[in-house]
């Protein structure tokens, strides 16, 4: 079975990147199911029903994550409600607006289990994401268990990398926007990766335009962010298990 995941998709470069390239790839890779986050789709915050309705009915996406701007855009509440297959942190108070994960069924008839997790180490208050994730897998059983855990801290991604060892067959991280180099199997049958790598414009800070970046850190008056418009880079990852266990994962970069 194979799993492609894109990471944190930014604003309108983002989604020409999607549209330009994910179906070929599904194709190419045989990809049975294909995760995208999503959270930054919309001006670089948020995303709209548009959006998502797009990618689910022309682009071959079959569940998109978010994270901690998930609900950005005014009114995506009512769409979080009525569509299983857009995610939010599982991890948000039980009141919260929509889904934290759902289950999925392979063209073969395997189901696949999607968790989306936000970490609590410098993002929004949110509940603990390993007992979270604990109290899901005690209740939902499924041949196979992907996780997004979109965190800010390396090290809180690479716990749970560690915690989920051999009951996730990938913990896979978002949220930082900046590709990692330490994509591998752990020993038991986990694929784990630190950050996918945004799908995005690479010219500026983490997809927004450089200038109102470098304003943040060196004025007192904040600059709006702007998304970022060159060097627009898909990066992916693909998963391919064996049963309830990863066997390989891999890397996948596209340029437009």
């Amino acid at each position: 079975m194979k799993i492609l995941a894109l990471g944190d998709v930014v604003g309108e470069p983002g989604r020409r990147l999607v549209e330009a390239f994910v179906p070929d790839l599904r194709r190419e890779t045989g990809a049975d199911l294909v995760l995208v986050n999503g959270e930054n789709a919309a001006h670089g915050h948020g995303i709209t029903d548009t959006i998502a309705r797009e990618w689910f009915d022309r682009y071959g996406v079959d569940v998109i994550t978010t994270g901690n701007h998930a609900f950005d855009v005014k009114g995506i509440d009512a769409y979080f409600r009525q569509e299983p297959r857009l995610l939010r942190p599982a991890n948000h108070p039980p009141d919260t607006a929509g889904n934290g994960w759902i289950k999925l069924h392979t063209p073969s008839g395997a189901e696949v289990l999607f968790i989306n997790l936000m970490g609590r180490v410098h993002m929004s208050t949110c509940d603990c994401p390993f007992r979270c994730v604990d109290g899901i897998l005690q209740k939902e059983r499924a041949d196979l268990v992907i996780v997004d855990m979109h965190a800010e801290a390396t090290s809180e991604a690479q716990a749970m990398g560690y915690h989920l060892e051999g009951r996730a067959a990938a913990v896979l991280g978002t949220h930082t926007h900046v590709p990692t180099l330490d994509a591998k199997v752990l020993p038991g049958g986990t694929a784990y990766v630190t950050d996918i790598g945004m799908t995005g414009p690479y010219e500026g800070v983490i997809g927004m335009k450089k200038e109102a970046s470098l304003g943040r850190f060196l004025k007192v008056l904040r600059p709006r962010y702007e998304v970022a418009e060159g060097d627009l880079q898909l990066h992916a990852v693909l998963v391919t298990t064996d049963g309830r266990k990863a066997t390989s994962i891999e890397r996948i970069q596209r340029t437009l």
